[in-house]
């Protein structure tokens, strides 16, 4: 559970098609035991083991393919950089992109 009623579920296999991180929490008035909304935010997380390019392209991929499987339009793809001779200048970025009608936040770190 986190703050707010809500809840954090995690991928434990890899190569299952599910997203790294997938918070999901209620809000509204609750009828019938039902609250109003459910509100859901995905995060797909890659360590940049190849270029940039092939690292985004894989991530956005998997990110667009759990937005459709969990009904939801926005995402955020969290792309780690471990490479010692990149400056955190270099590896830390914000990207939006547009796939297929999904919006989705790529954040370099």
């Amino acid at each position: 559970m986190i703050n707010g009623g809500g809840r954090i579920d995690r991928e434990y296999g890899l190569g299952r098609g599910r997203t790294d991180l997938l918070l999901t929490w209620s809000y509204g008035e609750i009828t019938q035991g039902k609250p109003a909304q459910v509100q859901r935010a995905v995060f797909e997380l890659k360590i940049q083991h190849k270029s940039k390019k092939e690292t985004l392209a894989e991530g956005l991929k998997q990110t667009k393919d759990y937005l459709d499987t969990v009904g939801e339009k926005s995402g955020h793809l969290l792309i780690f950089d471990r490479d010692p001779n990149r400056s955190w200048g270099e590896k830390i970025y914000r990207e939006e992109h547009d796939i297929q009608g999904h919006s989705i936040t790529v954040w370099g770190m």
